[in-house]
């Protein structure tokens, strides 16, 4: 698969054809499918790598979000002089996707885990849209930095008790004392400013709304599930302590969740606001996570797949408005039924998927994640509902406020949609709405 990779790299160089590069990713979707399923070997992977069923489909996720990247990324090919090294940092964002996605080693997880950063950085400083990208790159960097310090050091003093670093063969002898208590913390703290929990969320949204189009859709699709994908590999080794400090995780989960779902309700931007609902979600996965049960474990994973392809997908379509709007605000770029009345479907679409209506994949992974943190405890019923409640209310705030009312009175006239863009939203709603119909691939989870 590696060598596939850096076949896509020499064609960026050589051909410099989006289509073709797109094209070739599609490609290799398919037949990471097939040597998944056994007609082809997976043995090319190379030494400590490897994939089970999480890993598979959050690689699937990877090459699918930056295929569809490629396609809502013509603007750039348009108007930039680099639009090569442009496909170069998605590709190399990719490949440290798949290799973070196939570790068995938790040393080499890390390098892989942080060496996303570095092309996440280089998207948001070379191609976002104001001067604050700076401070919002600053800003993630330093946040993400901060954790993951602590994490190595972690890792070293795993290796210096157990011996080994491999996944499922560390041996750590749970306590209750405060070096296991720091030591845990240390462990998980990284992983839950990824994903983002609240309270350390601050980078996210600043991140969002000064990243080009790319950037969104690769940190709402594939990057902030780095996080959960972190806690299951980790977690699990401080099993004791972990059950004993969930209360405080679920906790910030859901009372976090509530309060960034108020928040949203007062969002005038439009990436500002998909952002905060990224907070809101991906807090109840971390309840799920930190729960230690099948249902808990299940509902993540298939919030993290259904929330990567519609939150991406929102952030493709509000884009779409920008580049013709030039405006990011609520205010100036409502009324689009009136100027895109078949972009209007979508909208509501990736909206309802964002709420989790039926038939999406969200609403499979919420129930799943409402029994898991309900029968933990019946308080919880209480913090959940709400949870719910605000996630349909700013949801119906964004598309209400985007798609009705008078339009603004320097907009006079836009296209109304491209087949390109078509097709990109329609390969965002069809795995959210057809994956659903086979639920049965969590039993091997």
């Amino acid at each position: 698969m590696l060598k596939y990779l850096f076949a896509v790299v020499m064609m960026i160089f050589m051909v410099r054809s989006w289509v073709v590069v797109q094209g070739v990713l599609y490609i290799m979707v398919f037949v990471f499918s097939l040597s998944v399923v056994g007609q082809f070997s997976l043995a090319g992977l190379g030494v400590g790598l490897g994939v089970d069923l999480i890993s598979y489909v959050l690689i699937l996720l990877s090459f699918w979000v930056v295929a569809l990247i490629v396609g809502s990324s013509q603007k750039i090919y348009e108007t930039s002089n680099f639009s090569a090294m442009f496909l170069f940092m998605n590709i190399v964002l990719l490949l440290s996707l798949i290799m973070t996605f196939s570790c068995t080693d938790y040393l080499l997880f890390y390098v892989c885990f942080e060496s996303s950063l570095i092309p996440t950085l280089i998207l948001i400083l070379g191609w976002g849209y104001q001067p604050e990208r700076l401070q919002a790159g600053v800003y993630m960097l330093f946040y993400t930095l901060f954790a993951s310090l602590p994490l190595l050091v972690s890792f070293f003093v795993m290796y210096s008790v157990s011996n080994s670093l491999v996944f499922k063969l560390v041996d750590v002898i749970s306590g209750v004392g405060l070096n296991y208590l720091v030591w845990y913390l240390c462990s998980i703290f990284a992983f839950v400013v990824k994903l983002p929990m609240f309270v350390v969320h601050l980078w996210l949204p600043k991140a969002h709304v000064e990243a080009p189009v790319a950037g969104s859709m690769i940190l709402a699709g594939v990057l902030l599930k780095l996080g959960g994908y972190g806690i299951i590999r980790v977690a699990p080794v401080f099993l004791g302590i972990g059950c004993m400090f969930s209360w405080i995780w679920v906790s910030l989960g859901v009372i976090g969740g509530v309060i960034v779902g108020v928040m949203c309700l007062r969002q005038v931007d439009m990436k500002a606001l998909i952002a905060y609902s990224s907070v809101a979600h991906m807090g109840l996965v971390m309840c799920g996570l930190m729960l230690f049960s099948w249902w808990g474990l299940t509902g993540a994973v298939v919030v993290m797949i259904g929330h990567g392809l519609c939150s991406s997908g929102l952030f493709c379509i509000a884009n779409m408005v920008y580049e013709r709007v030039s405006s990011r605000s609520l205010s100036v770029s409502k009324g689009l039924m009136n100027l895109m009345p078949s972009m209007a479907l979508w909208w509501f679409l990736l909206s309802a998927g964002n709420m989790a209506a039926p038939p999406t994949l969200n609403l499979l992974g919420e129930i799943s994640l409402i029994i898991s943190v309900v029968s933990w405890s019946k308080v919880s019923c209480v913090g959940v509902g709400l949870l719910s409640f605000f996630s349909a209310c700013y949801t119906l705030y964004l598309f209400s406020m985007s798609q009705h009312g008078k339009f603004f009175s320097s907009v006079y006239s836009c296209c109304s949609g491209q087949v390109r863009e078509y097709l990109v939203l329609f390969l965002h709603w069809v795995p959210l709405n057809i994956l659903i119909l086979k639920p049965g691939f969590l039993m091997y989870l």
